[in-house]
């Protein structure tokens, strides 16, 4: 009853599992498409962007006026490479600069200008580019124009002063390029039209219109890791010191994406230097040019663990990545988590509680049984005297209330009242109470107490079980073997023609009494192990292919398959008992249950003649020895046939009821301790070969 809430409690806890584990991987999945979704919604905004500019670009440097007053700049630079005051005071210059004015009032361009297509700075709306061709423009955007292709740079430190947005002059600023071809009328590529423009605003922007929650952002990089826009952490990033703490300080261009290996957020300090860190996880893979998306969680640039999606832009050699911190992305599986294990803290104490109660209430139970048998009163019987304790209970005298009969009545064990021992020990008394042969034990009554103690009432037997005969007697005549041999036969031969095979047949299961003035008189016992040929035994009883019996009188077919025992197993433990009975020693001995059992498959017995040292009469031999045939088709195959076979034996009917009578007197004459007083009381003291077993060898060949 106990296992239970145990069970229930493993089956929840199993199921609880399962769920979570579904559960988990739905959000995680959730997760994973909504990164995919910002990071797709993100590269897009930003491809519309970053092709608009590239329009703007070659709009104007396909106009005929730009287009001639280019090829007179990069003519005077070519008539005065090293003249910068040449490209000064070119007209074409002025009126290139009256053009590009317009251009920057309506579009919000820094500057607009002229690239020679190596890079040398030929028009600006200022004087101080002018003449310059030391810009670090990527090598793949002047490629680009010398193919006649328009492009965008990647964010980079202008060399050239500007204002802040407080108005302050100031080198190094975040630029970037929109770049278009100037060509002439055949095609050849004269100079780059170049748009200027500020990415910590256009740039940043564009990467920020989709982000999840307040931790989620999305991002540029380069190759090296160089962060390329805006991060909407600065304010962190100062706190933690990965940027100066001056108001004018910005991510863009002063973030390196490494990892700090330690959670910077939190207070942590990295051990290594910002160098000699490793990109983080997601950079590392996209500068591979590999796209991808973990939702289990890395650590970013300020060590915080995040899940994240990210792309690589080949054209453009940079990634785009979109992040969210782990914390904010699982808060809800979090919830679900603790709301798990707080269930299930729940569950293990209302578990622990309940198994606690049921024991309370099973030892309330027994002492409630053992009250009533303390009252030596069930039912309609009283109880006398304990006689002893078998396998499965305990054994009384009593006697019926009104009858006065003298009983034995043996209860369950109280320690052992399990739902299997109930159902096993009431299969033994529904069976034997079916068998009506005088040398089979009569059971009188069964019944079950209100207080759940399970009894059955049988005779009251007095004498002695042949092991102890033999014990205390030694080996017996064989007249007198023959004489008990055919009422143990007669007792096996009505319970095989009822379909029930016994399982357990030895000297101890079989009690030598007097009867109604009849001497050695048989009582076959202990049918807890009976099986029911016609399949009817419960598999939840006696295992399937379960040794079952005493290994000292095991069939070889009960040792090897055990679900295949039938009648003629019971006729091999018949035959191994009247060789015990004739010699005074057991067919096969060994130091082990498993010895024992190898020599009753494979040895053969060696004949009772033999073992005694003395001629044994041969047709009495010759019946042991046929019993106890491996093959059980070798054997006699009705307990009636060995009834048939002991009667033509010639020292059948030597051994009469006066031989018995005499005995008994004899040994009550000399004190000898006969008197048992029950059936079915084992000695505590027996071997394991001696004893009953069930042993399950489902799991051996």
């Amino acid at each position: 009853m106990w296992i239970w809430p145990i069970a229930g409690t493993l089956l929840l806890l199993v199921l609880a599992f399962i769920v979570r584990s579904v559960v988990e991987q739905s959000s995680k999945q959730t997760v994973a498409d909504n990164l995919q979704a910002i990071l797709n919604a993100d590269v897009a905004a930003l491809n519309i962007w970053l092709e608009r500019e590239e329009s703007l670009a070659v709009v104007l440097a396909n106009e005929p006026r730009i287009r001639e007053l280019a090829k007179d700049l990069n003519q005077v630079d070519q008539d005065n490479p090293d003249n910068r005051d040449a490209l000064l005071q070119s007209k074409s210059l002025e009126a290139l600069r009256t053009e590009f004015k317009s251009e920057i009032e309506h579009l919000g361009y820094l500057d607009v200008g002229l690239l020679s297509v190596d890079g040398k700075v030929l028009a600006a709306t200022r004087d101080e580019p002018i003449g310059r061709a030391d810009l670090p423009l990527q090598k793949s955007a002047l490629e680009k124009i010398q193919q006649g292709k328009a492009t965008v740079t990647r964010p980079f430190e202008s060399l050239f002063t500007r204002k802040t947005d407080s108005g302050e002059l100031k080198a190094g600023l975040p630029t970037m390029l929109a770049m278009a071809p100037v060509k002439d009328e055949s095609g050849t590529v004269l100079a780059a039209l170049v748009l200027m423009i500020r990415p910590d605003i256009n740039f940043t922007r564009i990467l920020s219109i989709a982000r999840a929650g307040k931790s989620g952002e999305t991002y540029a990089f380069d190759k090296d890791g160089l962060l390329l826009s805006q991060s909407r952490f600065d304010d962190e990033l100062k706190m933690i010191g990965l940027i100066p703490d001056r108001d004018d300080a910005r991510s863009i261009l002063n973030i390196q994406i490494r990892d700090p290996q330690v959670n910077m957020a939190e207070g942590n300090r990295p051990t290594l230097r910002l160098a000699e860190r490793p990109l983080t996880q997601m950079a590392a893979m996209a500068v591979q040019n590999q796209s991808g998306i973990d939702v289990n969680g890395y650590r970013d640039y300020r060590g915080v663990p995040v899940v994240g999606a990210w792309t690589w832009l080949p054209e453009y050699e940079m990634g785009v990545a979109t992040e969210m911190d782990v914390a904010e992305a699982y808060r809800p599986l979090y919830l679900l988590r603790y709301s798990f294990w707080g269930l299930f803290a729940l569950l293990v104490v209302g578990s622990i509680a309940i198994f606690i109660f049921t024991v309370i209430v099973a030892k309330k139970d027994q002492e409630t049984r053992r009250a009533v048998i303390q009252a030596k009163q069930l039912g309609q019987y009283a109880l006398d005297e304990k006689l002893g304790e078998g396998g499965m209970g305990v054994v009384y005298r009593g006697h019926h209330a009104m009858l006065r009969r003298p009983t034995a009545i043996k209860l369950l064990d109280i320690e052992k009242t399990t739902d299997e021992a109930v159902a096993r020990f009431e299969r033994e008394v529904q069976l034997t109470s079916q068998l009506n042969h005088p040398n089979t034990i009569a059971i009188y009554d069964y019944g079950r107490t209100p207080e759940g103690v399970f009894y059955y009432a049988m005779e009251l037997l007095e004498g002695i079980d042949l092991d102890e005969l033999v014990k205390q007697n030694g080996a017996l005549p064989e007249h007198r073997v023959i004489y008990l041999l055919k009422q143990i036969a007669g007792s096996l031969s009505e319970a095989h023609a009822l379909g029930v095979v016994h399982r357990d047949v030895k000297p101890a299961n079989i009690f030598l009494t007097h009867r109604g003035g009849v001497y050695d008189f048989i009582k076959l016992l202990d049918f807890g192990l009976v099986k029911a040929i016609d399949g009817r035994e419960q598999a939840s009883l006696t295992s399937a292919n379960s040794m079952a019996g005493t290994p000292m009188y095991l069939s070889p077919e009960g040792i090897k398959n055990p679900d295949k025992v039938d009648a003629r197993s019971d006729l091999y433990a018949l035959g191994a008992v009247a060789y015990y009975l004739l010699t005074g020693t057991t067919v096969f001995d060994g130091e082990s249950i498993i010895e024992i059992c190898m020599k009753h498959t494979q040895q053969a017995p060696e004949p009772p003649s033999k073992r005694l040292g003395k001629p044994v009469s041969e047709d009495l031999e010759q019946i042991i020895m046929r019993c106890l045939e491996k093959d059980p088709t070798n054997r006699p195959q009705t307990a009636a046939e060995v009834v048939q076979e002991l009667s033509r034996c010639h020292m059948d009917g030597k051994w009469t009821m006066l031989d018995a009578e005499n005995w008994w007197k004899h040994q009550t004459e000399l004190g000898t301790t006969l008197i048992q007083s029950s059936p079915e009381i084992k000695p505590q003291s027996q071997s394991a070969a001696d004893a009953t077993l069930i042993v399950n060898l489902s799991n051996e060949e």
